[in-house]
Protein backbone atom coordinates (compact mmCIF):
# COMPACT_ATOMS: atom_id res chain seq x y z
CA UNK A 1 0.00 0.00 0.00
CA UNK A 2 1.30 3.35 -1.03
CA UNK A 3 2.01 5.76 2.72
CA UNK A 4 -1.46 6.83 4.03
CA UNK A 5 -1.81 10.83 4.00
CA UNK A 6 -2.40 13.04 6.88
CA UNK A 7 -5.50 15.28 6.20
CA UNK A 8 -4.92 18.57 4.48
CA UNK A 9 -7.37 20.65 2.43
CA UNK A 10 -6.80 18.83 -0.62
CA UNK A 11 -8.32 16.09 0.91
CA UNK A 12 -11.68 17.54 1.94
CA UNK A 13 -11.84 19.03 -2.01
CA UNK A 14 -13.12 16.85 -5.16
CA UNK A 15 -12.20 13.58 -5.77
CA UNK A 16 -10.33 14.32 -9.14
CA UNK A 17 -11.60 10.37 -10.52
CA UNK A 18 -14.38 8.32 -11.09
CA UNK A 19 -15.55 4.61 -11.47
CA UNK A 20 -16.47 5.69 -14.94
CA UNK A 21 -12.40 6.20 -15.66
CA UNK A 22 -12.56 2.45 -14.87
CA UNK A 23 -15.33 1.27 -16.81
CA UNK A 24 -13.89 2.94 -19.68
CA UNK A 25 -11.21 1.25 -19.66
CA UNK A 26 -12.32 -2.10 -18.96
CA UNK A 27 -14.89 -1.55 -22.42
CA UNK A 28 -11.96 -0.47 -24.49
CA UNK A 29 -9.71 -3.25 -23.44
CA UNK A 30 -12.96 -5.69 -25.03
CA UNK A 31 -12.94 -3.09 -28.01
CA UNK A 32 -9.90 -1.97 -29.10
CA UNK A 33 -10.53 -0.75 -32.24
CA UNK A 34 -10.53 2.56 -33.71
CA UNK A 35 -14.44 2.46 -34.62
CA UNK A 36 -15.43 1.81 -30.85
CA UNK A 37 -12.91 4.47 -29.90
CA UNK A 38 -14.10 7.30 -31.72
CA UNK A 39 -17.85 6.17 -31.35
CA UNK A 40 -16.99 7.08 -27.20
CA UNK A 41 -14.50 9.50 -27.87
CA UNK A 42 -16.64 12.03 -25.96
CA UNK A 43 -16.72 9.60 -22.83
CA UNK A 44 -12.67 9.45 -22.94
CA UNK A 45 -12.09 13.17 -23.01
CA UNK A 46 -14.96 13.66 -20.00
CA UNK A 47 -14.03 10.31 -18.23
CA UNK A 48 -10.28 9.80 -18.78
CA UNK A 49 -8.26 12.67 -20.27
CA UNK A 50 -10.19 15.92 -18.89
CA UNK A 51 -9.81 14.03 -14.80
CA UNK A 52 -6.28 13.14 -15.16
CA UNK A 53 -5.48 16.90 -16.58
CA UNK A 54 -7.12 18.75 -13.53
CA UNK A 55 -5.26 16.06 -11.49
CA UNK A 56 -1.91 16.89 -12.85
CA UNK A 57 -2.97 20.67 -12.57
CA UNK A 58 -3.83 20.28 -8.96
CA UNK A 59 -0.70 17.86 -7.72
CA UNK A 60 1.41 20.70 -9.44
CA UNK A 61 1.78 22.80 -6.44
CA UNK A 62 2.86 19.96 -4.27
CA UNK A 63 5.01 18.68 -6.17
CA UNK A 64 6.86 22.19 -6.73
CA UNK A 65 7.55 21.86 -2.54
CA UNK A 66 9.45 18.26 -3.21
CA UNK A 67 11.51 19.51 -5.53
CA UNK A 68 11.34 22.71 -7.94
CA UNK A 69 13.04 20.33 -10.80
CA UNK A 70 9.89 18.08 -11.34
CA UNK A 71 7.61 18.93 -13.97
CA UNK A 72 3.47 18.83 -13.82
CA UNK A 73 2.75 20.10 -17.21
CA UNK A 74 -1.06 20.22 -18.16
CA UNK A 75 -0.90 19.87 -21.40
CA UNK A 76 -3.60 17.50 -23.30
CA UNK A 77 -0.42 16.68 -25.87
CA UNK A 78 3.41 16.52 -25.18
CA UNK A 79 2.69 17.60 -21.38
CA UNK A 80 2.90 15.26 -18.54
CA UNK A 81 -0.24 12.72 -19.28
CA UNK A 82 0.89 9.58 -21.20
CA UNK A 83 -1.21 9.31 -25.16
CA UNK A 84 -3.68 7.37 -25.21
CA UNK A 85 -2.36 5.52 -28.36
CA UNK A 86 -0.18 3.03 -28.86
CA UNK A 87 3.15 2.82 -30.87
CA UNK A 88 2.68 -0.29 -33.14
CA UNK A 89 5.13 0.33 -35.81
CA UNK A 90 7.57 -2.16 -33.86
CA UNK A 91 4.87 -4.28 -31.89
CA UNK A 92 3.37 -7.60 -32.75
CA UNK A 93 -0.08 -6.50 -30.72
CA UNK A 94 -1.32 -3.95 -33.49
CA UNK A 95 -4.33 -3.24 -30.89
CA UNK A 96 -4.39 1.18 -31.30
CA UNK A 97 -5.40 2.21 -27.72
CA UNK A 98 -3.42 1.74 -24.62
CA UNK A 99 -5.79 0.22 -21.99
CA UNK A 100 -4.38 2.08 -18.84
CA UNK A 101 -4.54 5.92 -18.01
CA UNK A 102 -1.49 7.35 -16.92
CA UNK A 103 0.95 10.57 -16.04
CA UNK A 104 5.10 11.05 -15.39
CA UNK A 105 6.19 13.97 -13.69
CA UNK A 106 9.51 13.85 -14.76
CA UNK A 107 12.89 15.59 -14.14
CA UNK A 108 13.10 19.24 -16.21
CA UNK A 109 16.53 17.77 -17.23
CA UNK A 110 14.94 14.78 -18.97
CA UNK A 111 12.96 14.61 -22.10
CA UNK A 112 11.53 10.83 -21.80
CA UNK A 113 10.41 8.19 -19.90
CA UNK A 114 13.91 7.35 -19.26
CA UNK A 115 14.54 10.32 -16.98
CA UNK A 116 13.87 10.73 -12.99
CA UNK A 117 10.27 11.02 -12.80
CA UNK A 118 7.46 10.35 -10.58
CA UNK A 119 4.49 8.13 -12.40
CA UNK A 120 1.16 7.68 -11.81
CA UNK A 121 -1.17 4.57 -13.56
CA UNK A 122 -4.37 3.77 -13.60
CA UNK A 123 -5.78 0.66 -14.98
CA UNK A 124 -8.63 -1.66 -13.89
CA UNK A 125 -7.38 -4.05 -11.46
CA UNK A 126 -3.84 -2.09 -11.59
CA UNK A 127 -3.59 1.21 -9.80
CA UNK A 128 -0.09 2.10 -8.57
CA UNK A 129 2.35 5.13 -8.02
CA UNK A 130 5.90 5.22 -9.03
CA UNK A 131 9.32 7.04 -8.57
CA UNK A 132 13.17 6.97 -10.10
CA UNK A 133 14.27 5.81 -13.75
CA UNK A 134 12.58 3.46 -15.85
CA UNK A 135 15.32 1.37 -17.92
CA UNK A 136 17.90 4.15 -17.77
CA UNK A 137 20.57 3.81 -20.90
CA UNK A 138 24.08 1.95 -19.95
CA UNK A 139 25.81 4.90 -19.06
CA UNK A 140 23.51 6.27 -16.77
CA UNK A 141 22.67 3.05 -15.02
CA UNK A 142 26.84 2.29 -14.85
CA UNK A 143 26.47 5.68 -12.84
CA UNK A 144 23.99 4.77 -10.79
CA UNK A 145 25.59 1.53 -9.52
CA UNK A 146 28.56 3.21 -8.92
CA UNK A 147 27.14 6.02 -6.59
CA UNK A 148 25.26 2.64 -4.38
CA UNK A 149 28.91 1.59 -4.04
CA UNK A 150 30.90 5.11 -4.10
CA UNK A 151 28.06 6.23 -1.56
CA UNK A 152 27.04 3.02 1.23
CA UNK A 153 26.26 4.29 4.13
CA UNK A 154 23.38 6.77 1.96
CA UNK A 155 22.01 4.05 0.24
CA UNK A 156 21.75 1.90 3.52
CA UNK A 157 20.04 4.78 4.84
CA UNK A 158 17.53 5.10 2.33
CA UNK A 159 16.38 1.28 1.92
CA UNK A 160 16.50 0.30 5.18
CA UNK A 161 14.35 3.31 6.38
CA UNK A 162 11.32 1.75 8.21
CA UNK A 163 8.63 3.52 5.39
CA UNK A 164 10.62 2.26 2.32
CA UNK A 165 8.67 -1.16 2.39
CA UNK A 166 6.09 0.65 1.88
CA UNK A 167 7.62 2.76 -1.40
CA UNK A 168 8.30 -0.94 -3.04
CA UNK A 169 5.83 -3.16 -2.73
CA UNK A 170 5.17 -4.12 -5.61
CA UNK A 171 6.91 -2.96 -9.78
CA UNK A 172 10.12 -2.56 -8.77
CA UNK A 173 11.27 -3.48 -12.57
CA UNK A 174 13.48 -5.85 -13.99
CA UNK A 175 16.92 -6.77 -12.84
CA UNK A 176 20.10 -8.63 -14.43
CA UNK A 177 20.40 -12.19 -13.66
CA UNK A 178 23.86 -11.94 -13.20
CA UNK A 179 26.09 -9.40 -10.87
CA UNK A 180 27.28 -6.58 -14.08
CA UNK A 181 30.86 -6.96 -14.64
CA UNK A 182 33.34 -4.92 -12.68
CA UNK A 183 30.74 -5.26 -9.44
CA UNK A 184 31.47 -7.38 -6.18
CA UNK A 185 29.25 -10.40 -5.99
CA UNK A 186 29.42 -10.39 -2.61
CA UNK A 187 28.27 -6.63 -2.21
CA UNK A 188 25.72 -6.06 0.60
CA UNK A 189 23.44 -3.98 -2.05
CA UNK A 190 24.45 -6.57 -5.02
CA UNK A 191 20.83 -7.03 -5.71
CA UNK A 192 20.20 -2.82 -6.34
CA UNK A 193 23.15 -3.21 -8.06
CA UNK A 194 21.39 -5.83 -10.36
CA UNK A 195 18.45 -3.70 -11.56
CA UNK A 196 17.79 -2.52 -15.00
CA UNK A 197 15.28 -0.60 -13.50
CA UNK A 198 15.37 1.86 -10.46
CA UNK A 199 12.36 2.32 -9.36
CA UNK A 200 9.79 2.00 -6.34
CA UNK A 201 6.10 1.24 -6.68
CA UNK A 202 3.54 1.71 -4.02
CA UNK A 203 0.06 0.19 -4.98
CA UNK A 204 -3.43 0.98 -3.73
CA UNK A 205 -6.82 0.71 -5.34
CA UNK A 206 -9.57 1.26 -7.53
CA UNK A 207 -11.62 2.50 -4.71
CA UNK A 208 -9.00 4.81 -3.15
CA UNK A 209 -8.02 6.20 -6.73
CA UNK A 210 -12.05 7.43 -6.33
CA UNK A 211 -11.67 8.99 -3.20
CA UNK A 212 -11.21 12.81 -2.72
CA UNK A 213 -7.93 11.76 -0.57
CA UNK A 214 -6.15 10.14 -3.64
CA UNK A 215 -4.09 13.11 -4.41
CA UNK A 216 -3.02 13.08 -0.67
CA UNK A 217 -2.13 9.71 -1.13
CA UNK A 218 -0.09 10.13 -3.77
CA UNK A 219 1.71 13.47 -2.84
CA UNK A 220 2.80 11.37 0.32
CA UNK A 221 4.13 9.12 -1.77
CA UNK A 222 6.34 11.43 -3.77
CA UNK A 223 7.59 13.08 0.17
CA UNK A 224 8.40 9.76 1.55
CA UNK A 225 10.22 8.76 -2.22
CA UNK A 226 12.32 11.99 -1.86
CA UNK A 227 15.28 10.54 -0.90
CA UNK A 228 15.11 7.54 -3.57
CA UNK A 229 14.59 9.87 -6.47
CA UNK A 230 17.30 12.40 -4.85
CA UNK A 231 20.18 9.70 -5.19
CA UNK A 232 18.82 8.74 -8.69
CA UNK A 233 19.03 12.22 -9.79
CA UNK A 234 22.27 12.87 -8.20
CA UNK A 235 23.76 10.38 -9.35
CA UNK A 236 23.32 10.46 -13.22
CA UNK A 237 24.31 14.62 -12.54
CA UNK A 238 20.89 16.47 -11.81
CA UNK A 239 20.14 18.77 -9.11
CA UNK A 240 17.09 17.62 -7.56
Amino acid sequence: MAPRATKSKSAEGKAHFKPALFTFMRELAKNNNRDWFLANKERFESDVQRPLLSFIIDVKPHLEKISKHIVADARPTGGSMFRIYRDTRFAKDKTPYKTAAAAQFRHDAGKDVHAPGYYLHLEPGSVFFGGGIWRPDPASAGKIRDAIVARESQWRKIVKDKNFPKLSSGHAGESLKRPPAGFDPEHPFIEDIKRKDFIIGGETSEKEACSPEFLDRFVAFCKAGAPWMDFMATAVGHEF
